[in-house]
């Protein structure tokens, strides 16, 4: 059984520390989106098309949605720390590899493989739950994807540097160095947390159905899904917006595109700061509402006539401000159905996002022409923004419904 005393940092034999969680978050997120001011350079290199690039990404989300699903329920019987370990690995091979890659086939693939570093996302999620209840949980799961937020606000940045001073493999070599930094200290902090389910593979796979059946899950998860939508179909249309609508160069690019960090990093302060107090439900609305707020003003905007580089970018501020508020909470909410499986709901919940992330990514990149500006993206984000806002008020109100019944929601 688990030692879940207080956790001591670089003691493997207590929970982790939160700053090993932080960057185990940090740089599956860094692995997303570093690279992306490159795409166009990229596609020159490999002389392919740039919707094949574009790829990189739908691919990477494809994958990383499959292994959601495999993941949560292996960690659930073999436990977090081999698993998470494991992953890392893989990934930090596959980094060399894409930094190798001679053509855009073999890139593709091992940008495939480097979805690896998913289970460094999903289950420091799963650790949060298997040690504190659904509140706490909210709050701690905001402050760990802190790491999410801080790295995609100067990871394009930085990747936009090294492409500019090194070429785009740059990237990769620093994704690979950076990774067997995280993967020592992940070594050295990470004890293990969950309890085992005492079950066989088959019969952890089998426990699927449960959360399915589970109206409160479906909600959780698709809030999560739906707003964080938005974000994937922006990772995928906005770098294509960036350069040949508006004529930014990588660097210029890359500082811009970070802007939605802004936003997560302060919605991610305000889920740890207040997620116990006013309840996972209230900030999950509100958070959906932030989101469809900034995308439809965008929107606007562009149909004004007065969308720019700055407005674009500068307003996507408050979709990151959204999914920083929305994310841990629906998480949270989603591991709590099932508190023994929070790593099988994790993974389940996760490959949802992802997944859906995967096809709105692929989507914007085919809907972007030249002549199209920047309206088709937007429209994308918006309606899935839309969709998060009417699933969390059925959550809600199904579980007013409840109380008032006298039922336990």
């Amino acid at each position: 059984m688990p030692n879940l005393t207080r956790p001591i940092f670089l003691d493997r034999q207590t929970p982790p520390h939160i700053s090993t969680l932080i960057l185990m978050t940090g740089l599956s997120a860094l692995a997303m989106n570093i690279f992306l001011p490159s795409l166009p350079n990229m596609a020159s290199y490999f002389d392919a098309p740039y919707r094949l690039m574009q790829l990189s990404v739908a691919l990477y989300l494809a994958v990383n949605a499959v292994l959601q699903i495999l993941i949560g329920p292996i960690s659930d019987k073999l436990g977090r720390r081999p698993v998470i370990l494991a992953g890392m690995v893989i990934f930090i091979l596959a980094s060399i590899g894409c930094a190798l890659s001679t053509s855009a086939a073999m890139f593709l693939t091992f940008r495939m493989i480097q979805a690896g570093i998913v289970v460094a996302m999903v289950l420091s999620r799963a650790v949060v739950r298997d040690m504190v209840p659904q509140d706490r949980a909210a709050s701690m799961i905001g402050y760990v994807t802190m790491g999410m937020a801080v790295v995609p606000m100067v990871g394009p940045v930085f990747g936009g540097m090294l492409e500019e001073a090194f070429g785009w493999q740059a990237n990769f070599w620093a994704l690979t160095a950076i990774g067997v930094f995280i993967l020592a200290m992940t070594w050295a902090d990470l004890g293990e947390t969950a309890q085992g389910s005492g079950l066989t593979f088959a019969q952890q796979y089998r426990e699927y159905p449960v959360l399915l059946r589970s109206l409160r899950f479906w909600g959780y998860a698709g809030a999560a899904a739906l707003s964080s939508g938005a974000f994937f179909a922006y990772l995928g249309g906005a770098p294509y917006v960036g350069d040949h609508v508006f004529g930014l160069n990588p660097k210029e690019l890359g500082f811009y595109f970070g802007a939605p960090a802004l936003g997560y990093f302060a919605g991610n302060f305000l889920s740890g700061r207040y997620s116990v107090r006013i309840g996972v439900n209230r900030m999950v609305f509100w958070g959906t509402l932030a989101n469809a707020f900034g995308i439809a003003c965008n929107l606007a905007l562009i149909y004004a006539g007065l969308g720019s580089a700055i407005s674009f970018f500068g307003l996507m501020i408050f979709m990151g401000l959204g999914n920083g508020m929305t994310i841990p909470n629906a998480t949270a909410g989603a591991l709590s159905v099932r508190p023994d499986l929070a790593g099988t709901a994790s993974g389940l919940a996760g490959a949802m996002m992802i997944g859906g992330g995967a096809a709105l990514s692929a989507l914007a990149g085919i809907s972007l022409t030249p002549q199209s500006g920047a309206a088709p993206l937007l429209w994308i984000m918006l309606i899935t923004a839309i969709g998060a806002v009417a699933t969390i008020l059925l959550v809600m109100r199904r579980e007013a419904r409840l109380v008032r019944a006298g039922l336990q929601t």
